[in-house]
């Protein structure tokens, strides 16, 4: 015998019967027409419409001008509003032998680099933990690059380099909303130089190249926040073939001002040998520079920066 609702109604009823113990008809109201209460109601509100985000027009040709204009003032002055500091640049050097970005990590290498009167001076510490003294990064073998700290910003901006630049498009690093300009050096005016060192002892190669690459602007501070380089003119006797390189900056604080200044650099190089190298360099634990200024470091290798510090999103839309 199964037991429901029925039986719930009749255990209800003998709780209203009388002293004879005769049972009482009880009569349960209708249930309410829920259709019928739910038509007199008002009708519901349309949702209201989502927003409408639209991508942000190009700037204007005569904006374009003026921002390359403060951009150029701002790269040619920019090591000169430099304070003298001191900084650990940590590099980790990857090997990928097919070209699948299938990366294997060869080594770390830490340099103690000090910025004084507008120069930069590198001087390596350690190599895996191991600390090395009076060697040059040319000794240790491999890809190598320097100039970070405002020399390539400074030449793509320089009149002298006759580079062109267009504006191309919108995009977010770090949060915030840049310009993207596409730029050429001609071989003829360039100052950028590719170096490798072989596997003998000063065997170290430079030659010079014409580039081209990317500026990210910030469009708010009007300040360069990623510059990219793409050698070109490769000479064929060369070992290396092709190369990337990424450099991005962000505020530092040092002492009680802050500055823009480098965050992170990445080299890949294509050897005729069909390798890929790749640097990544950090630059961490800046210091004000003075006679006596120090910096703390154990030997131990520093945690690689997230990786939202560098990849680039999406451009912001505005709301319409």
């Amino acid at each position: 015998m199964k037991f429901g609702r029925v039986a719930a109604v009749y255990v209800a009823c003998l709780s209203v019967c009388g002293a004879s113990g005769a049972l009482h008809k009880i009569t349960l109201p209708e249930p309410p027409d829920l259709a019928a209460e739910s038509a007199a109601l008002p009708a519901a509100r349309p949702a209201a419409p989502k927003p409408v985000d639209v991508p942000a027009p190009p700037p204007s040709s005569e904006e374009q001008a003026k921002l390359l204009d403060e951009v150029r003032d701002y790269a040619i002055n920019y090591t000169r509003n430099l304070p003298d500091f001191l900084c650990l640049e940590q590099t980790r050097r990857y090997v990928d032998p097919e070209g699948r970005e299938a990366w294997r990590l060869e080594d770390v290498l830490t340099a103690r680099l000090s910025y004084f009167n507008q120069k930069e001076d590198y001087k390596l510490i350690s190599q895996n933990g191991r600390p090395v003294t009076d060697v040059s990064y040319a000794a240790v073998g491999g890809a190598f690059s320097m100039g970070d700290f405002g020399t390539g910003m400074r030449e793509i901006f320089d009149p002298a380099s006759h580079a062109k630049f267009a504006w191309k498009r919108w995009s977010t690093l770090r949060g915030r909303r840049t310009h993207v300009f596409f730029y050429r050096v001609p071989l003829e005016f360039s100052k950028y130089t590719l170096g490798y060192a072989g596997e003998q002892k000063g065997d170290v190669q430079r030659i010079k190249v014409g580039y081209r690459g990317w500026v990210f602007v910030d469009q708010e501070l009007k300040r360069i926040v990623r510059i990219t380089h793409e050698p070109l003119n490769v000479p064929p006797s060369f070992p290396i073939v092709q190369a990337r390189e990424t450099l991005d900056y962000d505020f530092t604080k040092i002492g009680e001002s802050e500055f823009f200044l480098p965050l992170v650099a990445s080299l890949e190089m294509h050897s005729r040998g069909g390798m890929w190298t790749k640097n990544v360099k950090e630059f961490r634990l800046y210091r004000k520079f003075s006679a006596d200024a120090v910096i703390k470091f154990d030997g131990q290798e520093l945690p690689p920066l997230p990786d939202d510090k560098t990849k680039e999103q999406p451009p912001q839309p505005q709301p319409k």
